[in-house]
């Protein structure tokens, strides 16, 4: 949301941010990113195999259980961002969503519909049923297009069935922003799959800058790769330093450093963190003119309910399900949030 900040007192809690003797007002916005962990619904989908999600099914997967992951998905959605910015977050990619009815039953949930959200979505050929979406706060963003961009093998093999990158573009602080949401291919698959992704979307970011050179370009997802691997720093060229962006086609991933410096991730696998979930930002975000938007700061947003609280996994994310067991938990993974400023006239 839209807050108001002096120069000496920026934002909350006493966090200082000294730009001058001269009062400055700004505005922030929040934009994040949350694997919901399969989001399905108790309907049986045509042509997916969504069978382990109902009734009959292995989980199990009936009313009750469907309305407790609504309402914990709700729970940390409605959250994030909203202890520094009481009208949340501008927009939230998700993934790991069975089609656009599991969207709407989320948005409309008592414990998030106040806040107004719409839902940009388009089904994806994923054979399992899961998609990537984006929701958002039209207050903040207003929506202006959207398409699916086909996942395509470098040799063009049309049987290959994945998620393909959603693009939404729209409008915030009065700029033109496009947001691309992605769930890359899983680590069951070759390392060259995830590199091919991220060649796809490099060439989604120079066609986007191509039309329009000032745009403002977020990119983010589970990549399934952590920052440094060959998918994110070589073949979408995601840099770990704000100094190494010259032009506007660089791209900056400050999640490198808060992974390799400060050991933190957003999922664990036998009891090291990895760093999947990621928002890399391109050079028009990056840089100290805050006079247009810009990149400010990252967050890996955590509450001690997200997380196993005893037990072997203690301090893991705390997911729906373990061994075959429901948790009635949250997400393997954690979600992200990075926030933007733009200086007000």
């Amino acid at each position: 949301m839209r807050v108001y900040i002096s120069a000496l007192l920026f934002l909350l809690h006493s966090l200082v941010f000294v730009l001058s003797a001269q009062e400055r007002k700004y505005e922030v916005y929040s934009v994040g990113f949350y694997n919901l962990e399969n989001l399905f619904d108790t309907i049986h989908d045509a042509g997916k195999n969504d069978f382990e999600y109902l009734p009959d099914g292995v989980n199990k997967w009936g009313t009750m259980k469907y309305s407790a992951k609504l309402k914990n998905m709700a729970t940390v959605l409605n959250e994030m961002s909203a202890d520094m910015l009481p009208m949340g977050m501008s927009a939230v990619g998700v993934s790991e969503v069975e089609n656009y009815r599991v969207l709407d039953d989320l948005v409309n949930h008592p414990v998030l519909a106040h806040r107004g959200w719409k839902v940009a979505h388009i089904e994806g050929p994923d054979t399992r049923g899961v998609d990537c979406a984006l929701l958002y706060n039209p207050k903040l963003f207003k929506q202006i297009d959207s398409r699916l961009v086909p996942y395509i093998t470098e040799e063009n093999d049309t049987t290959y069935k994945t998620r393909g990158f959603l693009v939404v573009s729209g409008q915030m602080a009065e700029e033109r922003v496009h947001i691309v949401v992605n769930h890359w291919p899983s680590r069951y698959a070759s390392s060259q799959s995830r590199e091919r992704a991220g060649v796809l979307v490099r060439a989604i970011k120079d066609s986007l800058l191509s039309v329009d050179p000032q745009s403002k370009i977020i990119i983010m997802g589970d990549m399934n790769d952590d920052p440094d691997d060959k998918s994110m720093k070589n073949s979408l060229g995601a840099m770990r330093e704000q100094k190494q962006i010259k032009t506007s086609g660089d791209l900056y991933n400050p999640w490198w450093n808060i992974l390799r410096n400060k050991g933190l991730g957003t999922l664990k696998y036998r009891g090291k963190w990895n760093l999947f979930d990621q928002i890399v930002v391109n050079g028009n975000l990056v840089g100290k003119d805050r006079t247009t938007l810009k990149y400010w700061k990252p967050e890996i947003f955590t509450r001690s309910y997200m997380l196993q609280q005893e037990g072997k996994y203690k301090g893991s994310p705390k997911r729906t399900h373990a061994g075959g067991v429901w948790l009635n938990g949250y997400s393997d993974h954690l979600p992200v949030i990075i926030y933007l400023i733009k200086e007000q006239k």
